[in-house]
């Protein structure tokens, strides 16, 4: 639907250091999107395309903001986010703007972070680091910015 808006919505738009938050967002465009597609203001349509913008530019921000702080020089777009083209162009955007490579995982491995995990895990097992099966657990809500890397 977000291919087909034109019309943007300007929408809470939070980036705090290396955290993105949505809630806001979202809270407001339920509380605004039967209002302002009842009056004809906005078609849905236009609204997942104010939707999908704003994130995507939260996300290339932060991106951005993290290649900075490591002097890296490339992005690897995974997980099932990473199958959207828009989201492709707006990262090559910037990757180009920086003197950047971008790399976009092809679709079949887009589809979950399942790829990056398993790849990481052999990372990890390669540098010597284990966890015995009995100290195995699993957070949903795991932070990235929390996992050690060796």
């Amino acid at each position: 639907m977000a291919e087909k808006g034109k019309k943007f919505l300007h929408l809470p738009y939070t980036v705090k250091g290396m955290d993105v938050s949505c809630s806001g967002i979202l809270s407001n465009i339920e509380k605004q999107a039967p209002h302002l597609i009842s009056s004809k203001q906005y078609a849905p349509e236009d609204l997942c395309y104010s939707l999908q913008e704003t994130i995507f530019a939260m996300l290339v921000e932060n991106t951005e903001r993290a290649m900075s702080h490591c002097g890296s020089q490339e992005v690897l777009i995974v997980g099932g986010v990473g199958c959207n083209l828009r989201l492709q162009e707006m990262m090559n955007i910037m990757s180009e703007e920086r003197g950047a490579k971008l790399y976009a995982t092809d679709e079949r491995f887009c589809i979950d972070n399942g790829a990056m995990i398993a790849q990481a895990g052999i990372e990890m097992f390669q540098s010597g680091t284990t966890t015995p099966w009995d100290l195995v657990t699993c957070a949903q809500r795991y932070r990235t910015d929390e996992v050690e890397v060796t």
